[in-house]
């Protein structure tokens, strides 16, 4: 005998949602955006994360550059940058300098963060600025029609690399480990809840703190980095896994055939704002 399913509504689930507050940090602007896209997935992990931590959207900042997440900021009623390609962190860290009390969000993909932008991850990295950098990494430049980017395989055929790739991809996440990241994690659009919950600990944590989320293109990658590909390979990082420890972070991050989803790293030490105070307090004498 078939379960009774009750019917679901549109009036009524619209209303539930409108009284949650979930759409009290979404703008009017509707998301553009491939369907299946896994950075629909993100936008709804941000709105969660920020309901979730009771930040208010007037104290928020979304910084973003070039690329497909280069619109994130229109989609949310926070502030928003949409800066030049390559340089969302110099933006988000003259933002975060101008006003601590800001909750700042920077977002990019692969090729705005690793190719034209990657000189500037390692000194927000080192520095500790207070900030979350959310990377959505396709391994593909999917805004200009699917070429090759710096973290996509070898043997991947693109419009720019016909006869496949030969550069060896870079690797994220042991780059920001070894730039001094005191917060790093990764996470996987296709676990919707889990991607939503990675983004409240990065959030939430003192200091600088990376988010790499793996997010098929579905447009131009039919091969690689898939849905049905990165299922199979995905998996959680050991539950003994000790964030505190950086040679084990970097063995982590080291095993790039299967993904490890969950938090590699994380260290509480003083931020960029909280270095600069003292200095100013043994300058004046005061401290």
């Amino acid at each position: 005998m078939n379960e009774h399913v009750e019917p679901v509504y549109l009036e009524e689930k619209l209303e539930e949602i409108r009284a949650d507050g979930h759409q009290g940090y979404r703008s009017k602007s509707l998301p553009t955006w491939c369907p299946g896209c896994g950075y629909y997935s993100m936008a709804e992990g941000l709105t969660f994360a920020l309901r979730r931590l009771e930040i208010a959207y007037k104290d928020v900042v979304v910084v973003s550059g070039i690329g497909c997440a280069s619109r994130f900021p229109f989609f949310f009623k926070t502030y928003g940058f949409h800066t030049l390609h390559g340089r969302v962190l110099p933006v988000a860290t003259g933002v975060k300098i101008a006003n601590d009390a800001l909750t700042v969000v920077a977002v990019g993909g692969d090729g705005d963060a690793f190719a034209i932008g990657g000189g500037h991850i390692p000194h927000a990295a080192r520095r500790n600025i207070d900030m979350t950098y959310l990377v959505f990494d396709n391994g593909i430049y999917g805004l200009t029609k699917g070429q090759t980017s710096p973290t996509s395989a070898v043997g991947f055929k693109t419009s720019s690399t016909p006869y496949e790739n030969s550069d060896v991809p870079l690797n994220p996440l042991m780059m920001l480990l070894s730039y001094g990241a005191s917060w790093v994690g990764q996470a996987y659009a296709g676990h919707q809840h889990d991607l939503a919950d990675m983004i409240t600990q990065a959030m939430s944590h003192k200091g600088f703190s990376f988010l790499r989320i793996l997010s098929p293109c579905v447009t131009f990658d039919k091969t690689d980095n898939t849905y049905a590909n990165l299922n199979l390979h995905v998996h959680d990082l050991p539950q003994d896994h000790d964030t505190s420890n950086l040679m084990a972070a970097m063995q982590a991050a080291s095993q790039t055939d299967k993904p490890a989803l969950g938090v590699y790293f994380k260290d509480d030490r003083p931020t960029l704002a909280q270095a600069m105070n003292a200095t100013a307090t043994r300058a004046s004498g005061t401290g």
